[in-house]
């Protein structure tokens, strides 16, 4: 495989959520969404409601694919240029979004879920369980991570992004 070979996707839902697209990135950690699954992947959620949280996978459909490989983080021009894969953001040379989400319920082939940054009619990947061995609490980040943290954000120092 050569680095400009094609990878080929296929959508298997879309998110439907009524938060505006201005208010997602404010509201990102309380927000509930659905996915909606495509008839043909229902059966694959099978068991899913045995965990409390899933990882999304999607495509970042309305994010403008970037070259530039070192960047801001957050945009942010105070804080010192990294390489694009020690930020998080739309940036990427792939716009592919991952969030770790709580899943509140299912109903048919429509998932509820809190904390899934991603606009309405996001084309969703791929879903897989969040489990134990997702879990890290001994993690390293940059210095500038809790000291420059988003003005919508209400964590507290060291608890995650």
């Amino acid at each position: 495989m050569h680095n400009d070979s094609p990878i080929c996707m296929r959508a298997i839902g879309l998110v439907e959520t009524d938060v505006a697209d201005a208010d997602i990135a404010r509201r990102r950690r309380t927000m509930v969404s659905d996915i909606v699954l495509f008839d043909d992947y229902v059966a694959g959620l099978k068991g899913i409601t045995e965990y409390s949280h899933i990882i999304v996978i999607f495509w970042m459909h309305r994010a403008v694919p970037s070259a530039e490989l070192i960047v801001h983080p957050r945009g942010d021009t105070s804080l010192p240029p990294s390489g694009v894969f020690a930020a998080r953001g739309r940036g990427h040379p792939n716009p592919i979004g991952l969030a770790v989400t709580e899943l509140i319920k299912l109903e048919g082939p429509r998932l509820t879920v809190r904390r899934l940054d991603a606009y309405n009619a996001t084309p969703i990947i791929d879903i897989k369980p969040y489990d134990r061995y997702d879990i890290y609490t001994a993690i390293r980040m940059p210095k500038w991570f809790d000291e420059h943290r988003r003005p919508s954000s209400k964590r507290p120092p060291g608890s995650g992004s």
